[in-house]
């Protein structure tokens, strides 16, 4: 009886040892190891803010004089979703020099906060690529343009900003992403481009849908790099119709997977699917940013309404608050968190900053 006894608390010992040890490592790993906090970290615990419910991801970071610090991140909750809309009475800034304790909270209005416009460093850039094969040029074009002109209505800005931009492609069944319109800021020249196809052009009535993500997916990376030059930050978007599977072959399905998986974490991927020939488990694999699927034509301009809506509010969730700091030239290296609320969530960030230089003056 002793040694069930014994056996019995030796395994409630293991059981909640290796419970506290999982405990600890998923939230070092969702925090740390995802890199889901970018350029940041934990708050520090002295400010005990509680659970974090949304995500500060910062992507950028500056000073200018005379004393503006000016911090780019994009907010998500916790289950990756973006969250936009945030305006700067929304957030708290908490500072700490080296002669505090802990941090103390900076006035938002005495410190001149504010959501700054971030076209300034921000490109974003949306690749909308459709299947035009012989099934959709036959029975569905008109539903398809009727769609695509919604989807571009929603997603660019009227009047034009140069730092968004989309660009349009179609495949069929050639080892080739054609290219419809290039990447432009006038959405009068995407609309006259999706008003333009017509049922002859396409040579290749299979479908390709494989080869269309992989190279759909290099061309998205290839402008994330260039956006991200000269002190840009970047985000693109990769939104592919189909209403059916790939019948090529050219490509298998685990590269095109891959190719997903592997992507940047930049380049969100979007899919909509059409009629009863797709394959709703592998487009919500290729879309794993956010799939819809239509069961007829009739549906199809909803469907595109839907993923626009996801695009723009991803766009939206990129942020550059600006804020004047009280510390001056001579502190050294100050930690500084920011956190935001919106509605019953939270969530926090904590950084540093450099306050060489910095006088008053700054507005």
């Amino acid at each position: 009886m002793k040694i069930s006894i014994k056996i019995l608390a030796l395994f409630s010992i293991l059981f909640l040892a290796i419970s506290c040890g999982n405990a600890e490592d998923d939230v070092n790993f969702n925090v740390n190891n995802d890199g889901e906090l970018g350029k940041g970290k934990p708050v520090d615990e002295c400010l005990n803010l509680g659970e974090n419910q949304l995500i500060l991801s910062i992507q950028e970071q500056y000073t200018t004089l005379p004393g503006k610090v000016s911090i780019f991140f994009k907010v998500s909750d916790s289950d990756g979703s973006p969250v936009s809309g945030l305006t700067a009475d929304k957030f708290t800034i908490y500072e700490q020099g080296r002669n505090d304790a802990c941090f103390n909270t900076i006035s938002t209005s005495e410190s001149f906060a504010r959501i700054s416009p971030n076209s300034q460093i921000f490109k974003n850039n949306t690749l909308l690529v459709l299947d035009l094969s012989n099934s959709v040029l036959s029975s569905s074009l008109t539903e398809l343009k009727t769609a695509s002109t919604s989807f571009v209505n929603n997603v660019m800005p009227d009047p034009a900003n140069q730092s968004v931009k989309m660009a349009i492609y179609w495949f069929d069944g050639e080892n080739k992403l054609h290219l419809l319109n290039p990447l432009t800021a006038s959405k009068a020249e995407l609309l006259n481009s999706i008003d333009g196809i017509t049922q002859d052009i396409s040579n290749d009535p299979s479908t390709d849908l494989y080869g269309a993500v992989i190279k759909a997916t290099d061309i998205a990376t290839d402008l994330l790099n260039k956006s991200t030059q000269n002190n840009n930050i970047g985000a693109a978007s990769v939104v592919i119709f189909t209403d059916g599977t790939d019948q090529a072959s050219r490509y298998t399905e685990a590269a095109a997977l891959k190719k997903v998986r592997e992507a940047n974490a930049n380049i969100s991927f979007y899919s909509i699917g059409l009629g009863a020939e797709i394959d709703t488990e592998v487009l919500k694999k290729i879309g794993k940013t956010f799939s819809v699927f239509a069961g007829n034509k009739a549906e199809l301009e909803n469907t595109f309404n839907a993923i626009s809506e996801r695009v723009s509010e991803r766009a939206n969730s990129f942020y550059l608050f600006e804020y004047c700091t009280p510390k001056r030239d001579g502190s050294g290296e100050n930690n500084l968190a920011i956190q935001v609320r919106s509605g019953n969530k939270q969530g926090a960030v904590q950084t540093k900053f450099n306050a060489k230089g910095f006088t008053g003056g700054c507005k």
